[in-house]
């Protein structure tokens, strides 16, 4: 295989050949169905008050999701009084009430914290790499969650909701703002190469909201998306004929049931897959960067290459006109755990799983910054919720993990429209619980529209008798991480 593209050879040879001999007629294909005769009609519910509503600061986005919870107490938030009172019991009014139930002593984090930047932030040893950016962040230490199970966490993450069938932020993205290009999605997710999260394409669905906004999926390994060129090579006479009998079918199904969004979806489906036969090879084929900019993502280390190549990826995709890109570290549940779950070990849990991230991310924001992308691009990573000061073990034991924590975690931003290198929020002396401006999902995702110039009360689809918002009925710009 080849670390710098990510194809192997083989693939690249039969995606090379493909567009030679068949993407002609689909090119072509395509084009027409970019005619408003095949353009499908206005869906029920959508909102006639779309944005921008201000001035945005940011154009697209990248949002990184640390899957399993990562530990803010081991990472962004340090605790000097958690390293005193290692092995002690918590003093709290009330036995906790933990996901598993089981409370051991007070655990001092495994790494060493230091002041960092010009900011002097404490970060640590964990995040060597992130913690030369530190400059570039903007924290939010006192983000709480409504749940501690991972699923419903997660769910609310992503749609502000903790059931399943609403919209992600990034098709909420896709339906307000639309993409930049015609030849790629407006939304991308690219999953961990390791395995799909947990709940798979839930994490990118678009809910309610019309087909065509839910996120396409890129793989940073190995094929980036399957069944997008033929098997075996198609006459360009056939390939004509057959999408010109499809056509007519459509055209003609479509005039008979004009509300029909699946249908419509369908059509524009193939719109766009004939236009990313030519795009799709070329942004995902890393071997065009410079081999400093293939180092500098760490692709010739096989820790970092995984997620390297994403982060590449998600930057050309920007380049190129993609709106939102969500990148996903961190896989279920399973033995042994694929993501920052770090219930029995988390040294070596979060070892392991750093050791992916931490310099591909910050090389990502090094990247942006250079190309002078970082003024108008918003970079956000975000986990479902944070851990225990605790460890889950015993009551007068002191075990090597950390339980769920709902109250308390910490999640940070960069980019445009930001105050840089500033923290916000703060929890209690050992980390347990937001004390000082709590910061809930819909808070944070207000503001997450807010910098992409879209009022969070105004971005709304109608289903089901109600005025469907990300936020709900809820929701604050955090104004003071504003620059």
């Amino acid at each position: 295989m080849s670390i710098e593209s990510g194809f192997d050879v083989g693939d690249r040879r039969d995606f090379l050949s493909w567009v030679k001999h068949g993407l002609g007629s689909a090119a072509l294909a395509g084009l027409m169905l970019r005619d408003n005769s095949l353009r499908a009609a206005t869906i029920p519910g959508e909102a006639d008050d779309l944005p921008p509503h201000h001035e945005p600061k940011a154009k697209r986005a990248i949002h990184i999701c640390c899957c399993g919870a990562m530990s803010h107490l081991d990472t962004f938030d340090y605790k000097p009084e958690l390293i005193r009172l290692h092995g002690k019991s918590l003093v709290a009014d009330e036995r906790p009430d933990v996901f598993f139930g089981q409370v051991g002593l007070l655990r001092a984090p495994d790494w060493e914290f230091h002041q960092r930047g010009e900011s002097g932030r404490w970060v640590s040893d964990l995040f060597p790499h992130l913690g030369e950016e530190i400059d570039e962040l903007t924290l939010i230490h006192s983000m709480y969650a409504e749940t501690s199970n991972h699923t419903p966490a997660t769910f609310q993450e992503n749609t502000g909701f903790r059931l399943n069938g609403f919209p992600v932020l990034g098709s909420w993205l896709s339906y307000g703002l639309g993409a930049e290009t015609d030849n790629l999605p407006a939304f991308v997710a690219i999953p961990d190469s390791r395995e799909f999260p947990a709940g798979g394409s839930i994490n990118w669905s678009n809910g309610f909201l019309p087909a065509r906004h839910q996120g396409v999926v890129l793989r940073a390994r190995g094929t980036p998306i399957d069944d997008l060129f033929a098997a075996r090579p198609i006459a360009a006479s056939q390939e004509a004929a057959t999408r010109e009998l499809l056509q007519t079918l459509n055209r003609r199904h479509l005039a008979e049931h004009q509300d029909a969004d699946p249908l419509a979806a369908r059509m524009q489906s193939y719109e766009m897959a004939a236009r990313m036969q030519m795009a799709v090879p070329e942004v995902a084929d890393l071997a065009r960067e410079t081999a400093e900019t293939q180092s500098l993502y760490g692709l010739e280390k096989a820790e970092t290459a995984d997620f390297g190549r994403a982060c590449l990826m998600a930057r050309r995709l920007l380049e190129r006109g993609v709106r939102f890109v969500q990148l996903f570290s961190g896989g279920t549940f399973g033995s042994p755990r694929r993501n920052w779950d770090g219930h029995e070990d988390m040294k070596l849990n979060h070892s392991q799983e750093a050791a992916r991230i931490d310099q591909p991310v910050a090389a990502l924001l090094k990247d942006l910054r250079r190309r002078g992308l970082l003024e108008d691009t918003l970079v956000l990573c975000t986990t479902e919720f944070g851990r225990t000061p605790f460890s889950q073990s015993a009551d007068d034991v002191v075990g090597k993990g950390r339980d769920h924590n709902q109250h308390a975690f910490t999640v940070w931003l960069a980019g445009a429209g930001l105050k840089r290198g500033l923290s916000y929020g703060a929890t209690d002396d050992v980390g347990y619980k937001a004390v000082e401006n709590r910061v809930h999902w819909h808070d944070f995702h207000a503001t997450v529209l807010h910098l992409l110039g879209i009022d969070h009360e105004r971005l709304t689809y109608y289903h089901n008798g109600i005025r469907r918002r990300l936020t709900n009925v809820h929701g604050n710009v955090v104004r003071e991480i504003l620059a």
